[in-house]
């Protein structure tokens, strides 16, 4: 059996397996651990797991080390550092007149590397701007095209439900949302009351979809009739957290009934199809080789058998 601890590199990012070996890890304890981009610092979200060897991933690594006082304090001089890069490269940006959006800088633990995210249309030809940036701050500079979605969860902010931005507080990974999900929960398609900051539809409209599809197998279809007792009408509207459905009366009134009230055999589907009586074999077509001679009567009232040609009278 081996340790485990999930480590996360930023808010409401990815988390990341990495073994413990001898160290006693908790939860909330600042990591240094190695990546693929080298050393770098993190919290551990969740651990120590026990996991069998033969379930841990491929390429696991080990923890280094709990991050020292020294070690957050070099954190803390990046922060400083991401920010100055950030400014003198959208002065940058402006003096080129470069078409795209600036959103994050991010300095490696060591320093080695500073990352610099951005937006744009298409295709950026951002040549000049990286010997500008790596004359300036004598690093290695990476540019690195996102999102409107990732840039929603880096720059974060407040949504329409007045709390802060699920991507930037919690979603750790992008689910797919469709305006289906939106019909279903019977929202008005409006794309200002749908959509959220970054443009996007909404990622909280998938985490009621299941819940309503489920409910809503219980209750008939608007525009279906029924026939509910002494009531009949058409469905005119559902409500499906309360369970219930409006009916218009054929006297041009509504009532109210509950979906557990209607019975399915109180709702009036179409008229079922009646079967058709089997009919009778036809008879078989004979095989030319047995086809009777036609009489001339009936080649008379087909204009002939030869596709127009006139018939030859024989001479006496």
């Amino acid at each position: 059996m081996s340790t485990i601890v999930k480590v996360q590199f930023q808010k409401a990012g990815r988390l990341y397996d990495f073994l413990t070996g001898e160290l006693a890890i908790q939860k909330d304890d600042m990591v240094i651990v190695e990546t693929d981009r080298g050393k770098t610092i993190g919290q551990v979200i969740k651990g120590p797991i026990t996991v069998a060897k033969e379930n841990l991933p491929e390429g696991i690594k080990t923890v280094l080390r709990k991050a020292q006082p020294e070690d957050l304090e070099s954190a803390a001089n990046n922060r400083m550092k991401e920010k100055d890069a950030f400014d003198f490269c959208l002065v940058r940006i402006k003096e080129r007149n470069m078409d795209m959006k600036l959103v994050k800088v991010e300095y490696l633990f060591d320093g080695s590397k500073a990352i610099f995210y951005f937006t744009a249309d298409g295709r950026i030809d951002f040549r000049e701007l990286v010997k500008d940036l790596a004359h300036a701050f004598h690093t290695r500079i990476e540019m690195r095209q996102i999102g409107v979605r990732d840039e929603a969860g880096m720059v974060g902010g407040i949504g329409i439900c007045g709390r802060e931005l699920c991507c930037c507080s919690f979603l750790r990974e992008f689910e797919p949302v469709s305006v289906k999900m939106a019909k279903e929960q019977n929202l008005a398609l409006n794309p200002t009351k749908i959509s959220g900051q970054c443009g996007r539809l909404l990622c909280c409209l998938a985490y009621e979809y299941e819940t309503y599809c489920t409910l809503k197998k219980g209750l008939p279809k608007c525009g279906k009739k029924i026939k509910c007792g002494d009531i009949e009408g058409e469905i005119i509207k559902t409500n499906v957290l309360e369970g219930t459905v409006t009916v218009k009366t054929t006297d041009a009134h509504e009532v109210i009934l509950r979906g557990d009230e209607i019975k399915p055999e109180d709702t009036s589907d179409r008229p079922k199809k009646q079967a058709k009586e089997p009919e009778e074999p036809k008879p078989k077509k004979q095989q030319r080789g047995h086809q009777r001679p036609e009489s001339s009567q009936s080649r008379k009232g087909r204009g002939d058998s030869g596709g127009g040609a006139t018939q030859k009278k024989e001479k006496p």
